[in-house]
C-alpha cells in the first residue's frame, strides 16, 4: 500500500500543530467580552479541528444554521486572527518526522481546510513548514474537504501522480478526501477527534497514534 509513495501529504490543525489553546481561546473571547463565565480549554479541545463551527458549538451552543452564527463566526475569526500563534505548537515528534521524510527523498506538504487569510501568516510564522513544497488552503480551489479538489491540487503542485501522495489528517474528512483523490490515507488518532469519534469506521488505509508511527508505514523506522 505505501511502497511507491514519493510525497506526504499531512492536514494542519490537530495533525501537525497543536492550535487548540488560541482557537480556544478566540472562542472563550467572545464569552467573556459578553460577561460570561470562561470555559476551560478541555471543552474546546476536542471540537478544535472542526474550527469556527466546533468552537462557536462550544462557546455558545450553536450552529451553523442559527441566524446569529454568520456575524458570530467573523468575530471568532477576528479574535484568532489577532493571537493564531501565542500558544500554537507543534506536536511532540512531528519535527523529527519532517526531518526524517526530507532526508529521505519524499515531498511533503500540507492540504487544510483552514483559509489562506490564516494559513499563510500562520505556516510563515513557524519554522516547521519553510521545506513544505505546497500548502493547500481551504480556499485554495473552488470546494474543501471533503471533496478531493484540494488534495489533487496539492498533487499537481507537487507534480506527483495522486496514487504516490499519502495523505495524513486527523478527521474523518480526511480520509474521506484522500480516498476520492487516490490517495493512501492515514488516520492521526493522536489529534482533534471529538468525543464521538471511532478511526476504525474512517476506512483508512492506516491508523497512528503518535506522528513517528509514521515512519514505519514508510519503511523508515
Amino acid at each position: 500500500m505505501f511502497k511507491d509513495i514519493a510525497a506526504v501529504l499531512f492536514d494542519l490543525d490537530g495533525t501537525l500543530i497543536d492550535s487548540a489553546p488560541d482557537l480556544g481561546a478566540a472562542a472563550d473571547k467572545m464569552r467573556t467580552d459578553r460577561g460570561l463565565a470562561s470555559l476551560p480549554l478541555a471543552l474546546y479541545r476536542p471540537m478544535a479541528g472542526a474550527g469556527a463551527r466546533g468552537m462557536i458549538a462550544v462557546a455558545f451552543g450553536l450552529t451553523p444554521d442559527d441566524a446569529r452564527f454568520p456575524e458570530l463566526k467573523e468575530e471568532f475569526f477576528c479574535n484568532y486572527e489577532a493571537r493564531m500563534t501565542e500558544h500554537t505548537t507543534v506536536f511532540e515528534g512531528v519535527a523529527e518526522l519532517i526531518a526524517r521524510i526530507g532526508q529521505a527523498g519524499f515531498k511533503w506538504g500540507v492540504v487544510t481546510n483552514k483559509s489562506a487569510r490564516f494559513t499563510v501568516p500562520l505556516t510563515k510564522a513557524m519554522p516547521l513548514f519553510d521545506t513544505a513544497q505546497t500548502i493547500v488552503s481551504g480556499d485554495t480551489t473552488p470546494h474543501s474537504k471533503p471533496h478531493p479538489a484540494p488534495l489533487l491540487e496539492a498533487a499537481r503542485q507537487l507534480d506527483m501522480a495522486p496514487g504516490r501522495c499519502i495523505y495524513v489528517g486527523d478527521d474523518e474528512r480526511d480520509i474521506v478526501a484522500g480516498r476520492a483523490a487516490g490517495m493512501p490515507t492515514v488516520a492521526a488518532a493522536y489529534g482533534y477527534l471529538g468525543k464521538t469519534a471511532d478511526t476504525g469506521g474512517w476506512k483508512a488505509d492506516a491508523t497512528i497514534a503518535a506522528p513517528g508511527a509514521l515512519l514505519n508505514l514508510l519503511r523508515m523506522a
